[in-house]
């Protein structure tokens, strides 16, 4: 059987694979899958480079699927590399499989990115691409591959689109090969009712190759990709022209594809017939389930060839590494994701400090002793901080010279979070992220596939509260750190907390911060810092007693043996706190008990012991939170009494503010003398 046939027969395969998982499941998204279908089959064949056998290999190409609902495309193409069984395929969407509704990364089956909600995907894939062009600047091109990402029209219209294209074109990502699946259908439209866009013309203002072709068409697909793994200076978008529902029949004969109603669920819900189309395609409607025995002969040809392709590849580097010993072990270190052994107690810090200072501090430290290590920000380098990793001697990635390691993202926020989802998905590099706060919430999505899919991107949030002052209610975060919190409380898949929120109480607990969050390599971090500066906390070695926040809360003074109140903060208003203890002990004799939870989360996770140590059951409790009362609910219980701010914020300067809204010792006084009746 010539090429051309053996292509078209392992599409059509494909095709029928996909039609009859969301067939048995009931459930799901045929028409992209089998409009798709000759893509996915020819880049896999004849482009993709990969280990059969070690499908995590570090030097394989990657392919990131943004449209999630066409994950019967890509289960389907797996299968037939071995990756899933016809019985995985047969439990499409079913409870315990692993092939859910949605792909959920998991890099041994070769599935790179969880995706689902739309422009992710392509975004993580501008991370990947930026990932390996910074290895490759310090350890060769050697180990050069590509990455692929796969976008839909709905991928190309979310916003996110727009900073992807913008940041891949600045960079000149020449391995990033993107095909867009333009078949001019959308769940409940056609493309044509909601743009008129000109998106070859977009792509290339932004500094992209561009190729339009027949997206059903194999031979316009191979010459379409050599010519994009051709291009040196820009990444590619192929724009491919495809049917969506390709195949799909009617009872009579009549043709199903190019219809909206084939979308968005089982061909037969759409009216058509899956025996019929499943005899369109050449196969057997009473074995649907099944691989044609030619396409089985020809990917186990195609197999062999990739197991060749990376045996020569692994000699290759094997050579390199006998050449470059010492080159070789820093490889080897960066790719373990091990955490990097820094000496953060010498980290030194000016007194009473703003959070956000004090985490510039270490991140001059992480940039000098930490060589796989990006960070970026969404244009606000100078104001979150961030710049103390430049300040560290980070210079900017640019096109044509990837040795720095910082990436300035312009003005989007989700975009940077995502693509740093997609560096730190590739692996051998930590990634690090900042913008103000109250930005959080562009972010959200991004954070929450991060938690989903438990990569360690750590989140650099400044300015965390209403004493963004002046700037007004827009930029003050108030009910920002309850959601995280809730993060939190949310486990992942691993039975861990999908996020650890930390908001450290002054510069010592900064620096503890940062040693948590780099060390944490399993889960995504968020580090939330002020912009005002906070008097440091008591005591005679505040690192070392600071360190006790990696149990997620400490006691961090008393003003007596046994206090008669525990009062309890977190961030700047612990010194708060500081200041009206001093006065409760002066004026009225009444002792307490100082409590920094930096991450109530992981203070929840403690043995119960140690949890009634800090916080005692049968203390009366008084917390303090610049965000909504909800915050410290937990912790402070029902019997307490929490000064929190349930209400958005006020233009004013800072100080002003924490008059008007009470966070003062004084306050702090007047309201525990009122709780406890004296």
């Amino acid at each position: 059987m010539g090429m051309d046939k053996i292509l078209n027969r392992a599409a059509d395969n494909i095709r029928i694979l996909s039609a009859s998982m969301v067939e048995k499941a009931k459930s799901g998204h045929p028409g992209g899958a089998m409009g798709g279908a000759d893509y996915i089959n020819v880049l896999y064949s004849q482009f993709l480079n990969f280990d059969p056998d070690d499908m995590t290999w570090a030097n394989r190409d990657r392919f990131f699927l943004d449209p999630g609902h066409m994950s019967p495309m890509l289960y389907s193409m797996l299968s037939l590399i071995g990756t899933y069984s016809m019985e995985d395929l047969k439990n499409f969407r079913q409870w315990g499989s692993v092939t859910p509704g949605h792909p959920e990364v998991d890099f041994k089956r070769g599935v790179e990115n969880t995706s689902g909600p739309l422009g992710q995907g392509h975004a993580m894939a501008v991370g990947a691409a930026i990932a390996e062009r910074f290895l490759v600047a310090r350890f060769g091109e050697w180990m050069a591959h590509k990455t692929y990402a796969f976008i839909s029209d709905g991928g190309i219209q979310e916003e996110i689109s727009q900073g992807a294209g913008r940041i891949a074109g600045t960079l000149g990502l020449s391995n990033l090969i993107m095909f867009y699946d333009a078949n001019e259908v959308q769940l409940s439209t056609r493309v044509n009712e909601v743009t008129h866009e000109d998106t070859a013309a977009k792509y290339r203002a932004w500094g992209w190759n561009v190729i339009t072709i027949n997206g059903n068409n194999a031979d316009e697909i191979i010459k379409a990709l050599q010519a994009a793994n051709a291009e040196k200076e820009r990444p590619t978008l192929i724009i491919g022209k495809t049917l969506m529902g390709k195949g799909a029949m009617g009872a009579n004969g009549e043709d199903f594809s190019d219809k909206v109603s084939t979308h968005g669920q089982p061909l037969t819900g759409a009216g058509a017939s899956i025996e019929k189309t499943i005899e369109n395609l050449g196969g057997d409607p009473q074995k649907p389930f099944t691989i044609f025995p030619e396409v089985a002969e020809f990917y186990a040809k195609v197999l062999d060839e990739k197991r060749a392709y990376a045996k020569a590849k692994k000699a290759e580097q094997a050579a390199w590494e006998k050449a470059n010993p010492e080159l070789a072990a820093k490889l080897h270190k960066f790719l373990s994701g091990k955490a990097p052994e820094i000496d953060y107690k010498a980290i030194q810090h000016k007194a009473n400090i703003a959070t956000r200072a004090a985490s510039a501090d270490v991140l001059v430290a992480l940039a000098q002793q930490v060589e796989n290590m990006i960070v970026s920000s969404a244009d606000l380098s100078n104001s979150d901080k961030t710049d103390g990793f430049i300040k560290g001697g980070a210079r900017n990635l640019v096109k044509g010279d990837f040795s720095g390691a910082f990436l300035q993202a312009g003005v989007a926020e989700l975009t940077m979070a995502v693509i740093c989802n997609g560096i730190a998905l590739h692996g051998g590099i930590f990634v690090a992220c900042g913008t103000f706060f109250v930005f959080s919430d562009y972010m959200k999505p991004a954070v929450r596939l991060a938690a989903l899919m438990e990569v360690p991107v750590k989140y650099v949030w400044s300015h965390d509260a209403f004493r963004v002052g002046e700037d007004g209610p827009t930029h003050q975060p108030i009910e920002h750190e309850a959601q995280l919190r809730l993060m939190e409380k949310l486990e992942n898949h691993s039975g861990k907390m999908s996020l650890l929120a930390l908001r450290p109480a002054d510069a010592a607990e900064t620096s503890v911060a940062w040693k948590m969050a780099m060390e944490n390599t399993s889960t995504p971090t968020a580090l939330i810092l002020s912009r005002q500066n906070i008097t440091d906390l008591p005591g005679t070695d505040r690192y070392d007693e600071a360190l006790q926040a990696e149990k997620g809360a400490y006691v961090v003074c008393k003003t007596g043996e046994n206090p008669d109140v525990v009062l309890v903060a977190s961030g700047s208003e612990v010194s708060t706190l500081v200041e009206g203890a001093k006065l409760l002990q002066e004026r009225k004799g009444i002792t307490s008990q100082i409590v920094s939870v930096i991450s109530e989360g992981l203070f929840r996770h403690q043995a119960q012991a140690y949890q009634e140590q800090v916080i005692p059951a049968n203390k009366p409790k008084y917390g303090l939170t610049a965000g909504l009362s909800v915050t410290l609910e937990g912790l402070v219980g029902c019997n307490g009494r929490i000064h929190g701010v349930n209400h958005f914020g006020y233009s004013a300067p800072a100080k002003v503010l924490d008059e008007k809204f009470g966070f003062t010792g004084e306050c702090v006084f007047n309201e525990v003398c009122e709780m406890l009746g004296k």
